[in-house]
């Protein structure tokens, strides 16, 4: 089991536009059609290009003809973005914490986090999955870290996660859960 101090050194946070990561995988929040959206979902469409859609066009009509369970992921190319691959997972929406929603979120890190092990992604980066349009608290979406540490406290692969985060509110909430998790 790895030291708090070498699954910290394996963590990132970074403000900033998820779409501009220098990683193997970024993370797609996105919606169960997999066609694209608003948020963290519009903006990879829109910088990636025709080619993730192509992608997840096909993935729909293949495998996925009522949509991408929620907790599931799947992989596609990144198009132009620097990433070489996105994957895609359907969050929760949030319905005041009744209905299952934390293990769906904490499943949709889990099924990320297995696609990048399977496909040896060195590197991902996360936005905050259901924090937009899905209503998901922002300190309760933390629960991110968590997941994230569990995972890398078994395998090695990826070897770095980043999360990337848009504002201030979300910088300081994942300031404040990484430094816990670093102190347990």
């Amino acid at each position: 089991m790895p030291t708090a101090a070498a699954l910290t050194a394996r963590i990132r946070l970074v403000q900033g536009d998820i779409t501009r990561q220098p990683v193997a995988a970024i993370v797609n929040a996105a919606n169960s059609s997999l066609l694209g959206g608003s948020g963290v979902d519009g903006a990879i469409h829109r910088a990636g290009g025709p080619k993730i859609l192509e992608e997840c066009r096909h993935l729909r009509a293949r495998l996925y003809r009522s949509g991408l369970p929620t907790g599931q992921a799947v992989a596609t190319t990144g198009g132009k973005l620097p990433a070489k691959y996105v994957i895609h997972t359907a969050g929760p929406v949030w319905h005041g914490g009744r209905q299952h929603e934390g293990e769906e979120l904490a499943a949709c890190y889990q099924s990320c986090l297995k696609i990048a092990s399977a496909r040896q992604f060195d590197s991902v980066a996360f936005p905050g999955i259901s924090t937009g349009i899905y209503g998901y608290p922002k300190a309760e979406a933390a629960i991110a870290v968590r997941e994230v540490r569990q995972w890398l406290g078994a395998h090695a692969v990826p070897a770095t996660v980043t999360f990337v985060v848009f504002d201030d509110e979300n910088q300081r909430l994942y300031e404040q859960a990484l430094a816990e998790a670093a102190r347990s």
